[in-house]
């Protein structure tokens, strides 16, 4: 009875912390800063409170940073930029867009602030707006889509050919850098750094070789870490750059998959994998009403699981146009934010399948790194989705459908991925080796990399980062 009367105890003290966060959230949310910054310090002062109550209180402050360094640019920014467009604009002229979304904004304390790619995302997100722009700029060639146009089917056509779904292997040699910028850590300090390492559990990518490193002492994290890093620790220098470098080679292959519907079969539905892969994962894949009505809109009647992921394919492709986005630590729900906002990067637009997915009872998980496409070195984020019969195939949603009869091409990143990948992470907000001490910079995705020293966290505006690519066929 005594240990009854405990866990109830507990159990109404969890319940309490947790009504007392969400309650800071919603505070957030509504852009209640200084509101919720009273609170936070009200509650941190609670000598009753616990260390992972600090830490989560914490990080909301610091989190309210974070969506300031976002949403900075003003009403008379938007408009000087837009006037090039829309020489006769005036503020009554933005409410269209700021109502649905396409002007991405926060009131906060009052003030309304805008994000500070919306200006620009407008012109990719609002059709009408492109064609002004258009109008302006002229129509500007996409190089990677023209690379794209050609690569595609030739990597289709070698399937057929040589009867293989691996083809076009290309050899790539990576030198990446992140240098702190100078005296943001004392002299003497040492810092900690995390940087992007090649996982080697997957078969478009292999033979991966070290070829050098700017320190004599570092640390490669095991093959299994679903966010893969090269660890290295250097000392502050007053007045200079802290440079850490690394250079590796590895092979990439392309991936074609000819997916036929009724040769998918049945899930095993008490499968681990099953359970695992088709289940919610709060906070950023949740089964929320809008995710169960935008589902029921597209899917309809459908049964076939590879039928279901190609509408949902088609319907995001059609539906949420790639735009730049806030940094996804700001973000309590990247899918849900998919769904209202309209729109959304790389990531953004991954969750969003992988949500309506596993709603739909497919299993689906992350994958992420950088896209090395000629010319077109970026971070990039895509996914993998599996079906019974085929195993885990790659789905790339922001690379989305392809303007081609050919339905191999058009719906080639469904179930297919080209070569020029570098595949650093199989899973989102997973501990970095060895562990981090404070807060990440990115909460979800790891890429750009991680730095600390003993006095915090060094967030993106404290450091560069650079990847040099060579290829070799």
């Amino acid at each position: 009875m005594r240990y009854f009367i405990v866990f109830m105890l507990l159990s109404v003290v969890c319940m309490y912390a947790q009504e007392n966060l969400d309650f800071v959230k919603n505070q957030i949310e509504s852009g209640n800063f200084n509101k919720a910054n009273v609170i936070i310090q009200k509650m941190l002062k609670d000598k009753n409170i616990s260390e992972t109550e600090k830490l989560n209180l914490s990080f909301e402050i610091e989190r309210m940073d974070r969506i300031k360094s976002d949403f900075w640019k003003t009403e008379d920014d938007i408009l000087k930029y837009l006037r090039k467009y829309y020489p006769n604009i005036k503020s009554k002229d933005l409410v269209k867009w700021e109502k649905n979304n396409q002007l991405e904004h926060k009131i906060i304390d009052g003030k309304k602030l805008y994000f500070d790619r919306s200006n620009s995302n407008l012109f990719l997100i609002n059709q009408e707006a492109k064609k002004v722009k258009e109008k302006v700029d002229g129509v500007s060639v996409d190089g990677l889509n023209t690379f794209l146009e050609k690569y595609i089917p030739k990597v289709v056509d070698k399937y057929y050919k040589q009867n293989t779904n691996l083809t076009d292997p290309v050899k790539i040699i990576l030198n990446y850098t992140l240098s702190v910028k100078p005296n943001v850590v004392p002299a003497g300090e040492v810092i900690r750094c995390w940087m992007p390492y090649p996982r080697e559990t997957n078969r478009r990518q292999q033979n991966i070789k070290l070829i050098s490193v700017n320190n004599s002492e570092y640390i490669v994290s095991d093959k299994e870490k679903k966010q893969r890093t090269i660890y290295l620790e250097k000392t502050a220098e007053k007045d200079k750059e802290t440079v850490f470098n690394y250079e590796i080679e590895y092979s990439a292959s392309a991936e074609f998959n000819k997916i036929i519907p009724q040769d998918v079969k049945l899930y095993n539905t008490n499968s681990e994998l099953y359970k695992e892969f088709s289940a919610e994962r709060p906070p950023h894949i949740v089964f929320t009403e809008k995710i169960k009505k935008i589902s029921k809109e597209i899917v309809g009647d459908e049964k076939n699981p590879y039928l279901i992921a190609k509408k949902i394919f088609t319907w995001i492709d059609k539906n949420i146009p790639w735009a730049g986005a806030r940094e996804y630590s700001t973000i309590y729900n990247i899918s849900d934010y998919c769904l209202t906002n309209g729109h959304g990067d790389c990531g953004i637009q991954t969750l969003l399948f992988m949500t309506l997915c596993r709603y739909n009872g497919i299993p689906t998980k992350w994958q992420s790194g950088w896209m090395l496409h000629p010319d077109n070195v970026n971070l990039h984020d895509w996914g993998e989705v599996y079906f019974e019969g085929y195993g885990w195939l790659p789905v790339d949603q922001s690379f989305g459908m392809k303007n081609s009869t050919n339905e191999d091409v058009q719906y080639f990143y469904l179930g297919g991925m080209d070569s020029y990948r570098l595949i650093v992470n199989d899973d989102f907000s997973q501990p970095l080796y060895p562990a981090k001490i404070y807060p990440r910079s990115e909460t979800i995705d790891f890429q750009r990399g991680e730095v600390e020293w003993r006095g915090g966290n060094l967030y993106f505006d404290k450091w560069n980062y650079d990847m040099q690519v060579k290829y070799s066929e």
